[in-house]
């Protein structure tokens, strides 16, 4: 008969929004062990499988931390309360989880203060100050708030806790009705002509389920004066003939390791999770062009591409080559290119493999008894995606009102080797030739995306923004093949200057400020777009051709102590170890030559 030998679930850490999907390990008659589902639907010797998820609801309110969300609350912040800041913010666990979070939770009150106190600086009374020993505006007592309706069905009284049944499939999704609440899930064995069970019911409790911790929203910081708040800006958009352009690495989920992320919660670094956080992230910035690197195939084609084709965008992907990688071809990642078709129609697909264009160096360069070392140093399956996208919006009657407005979007993804430094500088030459030729084919805007895997400094940053490497930069001693040299033919004739750069560039203001804070001056480059507790750097850029495109605003950067309060990226709020870059750009009118 159909026996049920075990079952687990991958996390025990259930989340709002993300599917719980239990291991069932099963031994059929025959004594062989399968974990293949066996529904009502399709029964085996006259047996099948009966599903059923509780949410266990004790009569006892409970209360969850703000800032560690698997544990139950012990204090609560008073000033958070009168200061009417959403409740849930105003949990904390323990006094040291109060204390090591208040440099980051006193930004809720001041941001409160500021909106309610314009007739006098009222937060000192209001507020209080922090003290270490948890008194003066914390409340160690905590009655959750208004408990939420359920269903007047109540499936079973047990004790001090009541079980309402949630779902009868084999996955189960948490709601919001679920925070604070322990699921239950039971799997047994049905006999298919009686519809009773056989033998015993296996059941798991989940930890409490909690809520989705979001991303802080990013404004949208005007260039050109003004401030744009939160990212509300599709009308203004739509009708000035601008357009907006992400680009994202997304970590992908096979890099993503309990080994290298220690830091960051299990939980937040599994992927049902990251996938809805990133989802939720991107969709957020309504971008009208998106480029995501380190794209697994299988979440490009089973989840990205359907999901993001929900909310209007157009998707085309490049996966990399597979000389190297010896995993899952499933698994192997890419570049994804997405546009919302409301916005852009695709002309015309490029893909750059630089595995064949090491290939075709090594023919011409590089003398037979050598071709084998110099294609192990050179093929690295790094690719990139170059799109020709039409624009449907009109661009405010340029000099010419009936010409198509075309521009070229690349996405890449350099090599990570520190020590291929040529390698790098090779891959981004390679690149900018090939775009070179689309550009003089065409009169058409330029905009390069993507990691770049170099730092602000770097020959392949000299060169991106630039149009040149210094002959004696440091970084072209390292041509063990020959392959750089003559140093003077690594140029490019196309006008890119870094998006992000305009933030140097701005006028005086606070939010100008705050921004100026977080670039490097020496460089005109992000302090940052990396951020792990081994490395912090910007390895991620938005470049455009400056002849042909604007800036007209950019997504404000991160603070780097907001981000370490979670030690560093990824965390359970931005569930990448990169950070998004996001620029606004329109087209300038073209000079007739």
């Amino acid at each position: 008969m159909l026996s049920v030998l075990r079952v687990h679930l991958p996390s025990d850490i259930p989340i709002v929004g993300c599917e719980l999907t239990p291991y069932v390990l099963l031994r059929r008659p025959d004594t062989s062990v399968t974990t293949d589902d066996v529904p009502e639907s399709a029964p085996f010797e006259g047996h099948f499988l009966r599903y059923k998820w509780y949410r266990i609801q004790s009569d006892k309110k409970v209360a969850i931390c703000s800032v560690h969300p698997s544990e139950q609350a012990t204090l609560q912040c008073l000033g958070c309360v009168k200061a009417k800041i959403p409740v849930a913010k105003s949990y904390h666990c323990s006094p040291k989880c109060f204390s090591d979070a208040w440099q980051h939770h006193r930004v809720l009150h001041e941001r409160a203060a500021s909106a309610v106190n314009e007739n006098g600086n009222e937060d000192e009374e209001l507020f209080g100050r922090f003290n270490n020993t948890g008194s003066g505006g914390v409340n160690t007592s905590i009655g959750n708030g208004a408990a939420p309706l359920y269903p007047a069905a109540v499936a079973q009284r047990n004790g001090g806790e009541t079980w309402f049944e949630v779902g009868r499939s084999k996955t189960y999704t948490p709601t919001a009705d679920d925070i604070g609440h322990v699921l239950k899930f039971e799997c047994v064995v049905v006999d298919a002509e009686t519809k009773l069970p056989v033998g015993h019911v296996n059941t798991i409790l989940t930890s409490r389920v909690i809520p989705a911790p979001s991303p802080s929203p990013r404004r949208l910081i005007s260039v050109g004066g003004v401030d744009v708040a939160n990212l509300d800006y599709d009308g203004r958009i739509s009708s000035t003939g601008a357009f907006t352009v992400l680009s994202y690495n997304i970590l992908s989920d096979a890099y993503a390791t309990n080994e290298v992320y220690s830091y960051c919660p299990s939980w937040a670094l599994s992927w049902p999770y990251r996938r809805q956080n990133l989802l939720r992230e991107i969709v957020g910035y309504r971008a009208d062009v998106v480029c995501l690197q380190e794209v697994q195939s299988d979440h490009f084609d089973e989840f990205f591409a359907p999901e993001l084709d929900k909310h209007g965008y157009q998707a085309l992907f490049k996966r990399k080559t597979a000389e190297v990688f010896s995993g899952n071809s499933h698994t192997i990642d890419g570049c994804a290119t997405f546009f919302r078709r409301d916005r852009f129609s695709h002309v015309k697909k490029y893909e750059v493999e630089f595995n064949k264009a090491a290939q075709s160096l090594t023919d011409a360069l590089v003398p037979s008894a050598q071709k084998k070392t110099a294609l192990n140093r050179l093929v690295k399956d790094n690719v990139a995606l170059i799109v020709v996208l039409e624009a449907k919006f009109s661009n405010l009657g340029v000099d010419n009102p009936g010409k198509r407005q075309l521009v070229c979007v690349a996405n890449t993804h350099v090599n990570v080797h520190h020590d291929l430094k040529d390698v790098k500088l090779w891959q981004v030459h390679t690149l900018l030739k090939g775009l070179e030729k689309i550009a003089a084919s065409a009169d058409i805007p330029m905009l390069v995306c993507g990691d770049f895997n170099s730092v602000p400094g770097s020959a392949p940053h000299a060169l991106l923004a630039m149009g040149k490497v210094d002959p004696m930069h440091p970084e072209l001693a390292i041509d063990p093949l020959g392959i750089l040299r003559p140093a003077t033919k690594l140029t490019h004739q196309l006008p890119l200057v870094s998006a992000y750069s305009s933030f140097a560039r701005i006028g005086a203001g606070l939010g100008f400020e705050q921004q100026r804070r977080r670039m490097d001056p020496t460089t005109n480059e992000p302090l940052f777009t990396n951020c792990t507790r081994d490395f912090i750097g910007t390895l991620d850029y938005i470049f455009y051709s400056a002849d042909s495109l604007s800036v007209e605003s950019l997504l404000e950067l991160l603070d780097e102590d907001s981000l370490r309060k979670d030690t560093a990226l990824p965390s359970p709020e931005w569930s990448s170890d990169h950070i998004a870059l996001l620029a606004e750009f329109r087209c300038k009118p073209r000079i007739r030559r």
